[in-house]
């Protein structure tokens, strides 16, 4: 496989695997964790989880195949990519119109959860290419 199409692939089932475990907790954050803490709170405290989810994750697809530098940043941005063009079809099919999805993201809560999701793209960049 070319090594983009290989940068790409592995873009997708980073976000993939990610998501999957992302989509559980947030669930857990909105029901249960948010009503008691709040939103920002919920959101600072999901995230450290979702990262080191991320880092097992891409640690393990890159172990796997590892990509250089280039490729690295080829696969957090095209999962970041994906992971954008999920949430914000996710909110859609629950009934959030672009533009509130778009505003929810310069709210203290969005903002945080945008610095996460932008440690989510960056995090193969910092993880070792070499096979362990």
């Amino acid at each position: 496989m070319l090594p983009a199409m290989t940068a790409l692939t592995l873009g997708l089932r980073y976000f993939a695997g990610v998501f999957a475990i992302a989509f559980a907790l947030g669930t857990v954050r909105t029901v249960w964790v948010e009503p008691v803490l709040g939103k920002l709170a919920a959101v600072a405290i999901e995230g450290p989880i979702i990262l080191t989810v991320s880092w097992w994750w891409g640690s393990r697809l890159l172990a796997r195949q590892p990509l250089g530098l280039a490729g690295r940043a080829v696969m957090g941005g095209s999962a970041f990519v994906w992971l954008m063009l999920a949430e914000l079809g996710l909110g859609q099919a629950l009934g959030q119109a672009p533009q509130a999805w778009a505003a929810s993201l310069v709210t203290p809560a969005g903002l945080l959860g945008l610095a996460g999701q932008l440690g989510f793209a960056a995090l193969p960049l910092m993880i070792k290419a070499e096979r362990p």
